[in-house]
């Protein structure tokens, strides 16, 4: 009866817009009806709602909450302003800005798609000045807005470190340096075309000026400085790194910058609601899937076949990457998150991969997921950000997937790069 309930409640998501939610849901329920029909009906509500009830999980909503205060007040403004005043003058200057912007809100917020909305607004109109083409202008703000999932806190590594038991913290660390190696890849390319296009570049400013520029915005580089302090000298968990963000975000908006109005905290509070909830929903069917995974004792037979075919690490990572880069092309990057990393995790342990290089691997795929077409989440987000058709922000982010690519491959088989920080801080 319950089963046959929530059928009905899928059809009525369905019919209401929720499609992926109905990628995870439907095929779920309906192995359970054909292979494990014994199964009591409310063993799959508990695995539905037990899934989500996890303390990890708190980080999520705050952060999202976090990242739409910043992105609607002062705090990315001034972050980019700083970037801005560092590497303007360099040769492809805005480019630089628009790289070196996205890792710094990425720093503070966690989603590519919210640091694509934000650095959308205050730079697409200053790249098109500098005579950067419309076509690389599009593809930069969308694929350096990848950074965001990678460059700790990023929601990407707390949902996978809730899946897979790995150390957050650890995750966080293992991020830094590969969003920092993924974001010097795209400088080198954003270098290259600038000398290709003769784009102009700013009068470098006097360092008294830039260093006014970093003081006037010591707000805005005090919340990366307090999150990631505290994560990393154990002060904050992560999650509650998460809950003093966003305390910060509203004292320093509200009060002390003056930016948000009462309002303006409602209408983001009601925004993040909407967010969460969408993100929690594709967890609680995603843990049921992975339920029905363990069940049906997938990992177990993708390593038998490894085994047969004498397969190691260096060939299972290629169909890792491959398997991801596929369903990136198809369906939402989270719910792939969810539908892969259940049969794919135990596999990578049996073969003695570090649970936090190949979270490096997966987050990687599911960033190129983000930007690959035809179905890439930050297109459709900076489409309706700036205006502009989606076939044309296409055309322009081919050669940040080719970027991407190298990267991919360098992480995957480098592990060194993913483990060198985590074993810095935490031996």
């Amino acid at each position: 009866m319950i089963v046959a309930l929530l059928f009905l409640l899928a059809l009525l998501l369905l019919l209401g817009g929720f499609e992926m939610l109905m990628v995870l849901a439907l095929p779920a329920l309906g192995y359970k009806e054909a292979f494990f029909p014994t199964l009591p009906d409310p063993a799959v509500i508990q695995k539905i709602l037990g899934g989500i009830n996890h303390t990890t999980l708190l980080a999520i909503p705050f952060f999202i909450f976090a990242a739409n205060l910043m992105g609607s007040g002062r705090i990315a403004s001034q972050l980019i302003g700083v970037v801005k005043a560092l590497v303007g003058h360099s040769r492809g200057g805005m480019g630089h800005v628009v790289v070196g912007g996205s890792m710094a809100f990425g720093a503070v917020s966690g989603s590519a798609p919210a640091t694509v909305a934000a650095m959308g607004r205050m730079v697409y109109p200053e790249m098109r000045r500098a005579g950067y083409s419309d076509k690389f202008s599009l593809g930069l703000l969308v694929s350096s807005a990848e950074t965001a999932l990678l460059i700790p806190p990023s929601i990407t590594f707390i949902i996978y470190g809730w899946m897979t038991g790995t150390s957050i913290a650890q995750l966080f660390a293992g991020g830094l340096a590969v969003g920092i190696v993924l974001g010097l890849a795209f400088a080198l390319l954003v270098s290259i075309q600038a000398r290709r296009d003769n784009v102009s570049r700013d009068a470098a400013l006097p360092w008294a000026e830039r260093l006014r520029v970093i003081v006037a915005a010591k707000w805005a580089i005090g919340m990366p400085v307090i999150i990631l302090g505290g994560i990393y000298s154990g002060i904050f968990t992560p999650t509650e790194a998460a809950a003093v963000s966003v305390v910060y975000a509203i004292v320093v908006e509200g009060l002390v910058l003056r930016s948000l109005s009462w309002r303006d905290l409602f209408a983001i509070t009601e925004r993040s609601a909407i967010n969460t909830a969408i993100i929690f929903i594709l967890l609680a069917m995603g843990g049921l899937i992975s339920f029905f995974v363990t069940l049906a004792q997938v990992p177990a037979g993708i390593l038998g076949f490894l085994n047969t075919i004498d397969a190691g690490w260096i060939s299972f990572l290629i169909v890792v990457n491959i398997c991801f880069f596929i369903a990136g092309m198809f369906i939402d990057p989270n719910s792939a998150l969810l539908i892969l990393v259940p049969p794919l995790f135990p596999v990578a342990q049996s073969l003695g991969i570090d649970p936090v290089h190949f979270g490096m691997i997966v987050t990687l795929n599911i960033s190129l997921g983000m930007i690959t077409p035809p179905f890439g989440l930050d297109i459709f987000v900076a489409s309706s950000t700036l205006g502009k058709p989606v076939e044309q922000i296409i055309r322009g982010v081919w050669p940040f997937v080719g970027v991407n690519i190298l990267v991919l491959l360098l992480i995957t088989y480098v592990p060194q790069i993913s483990l060198f920080i985590p074993k810095l801080i935490y031996g």
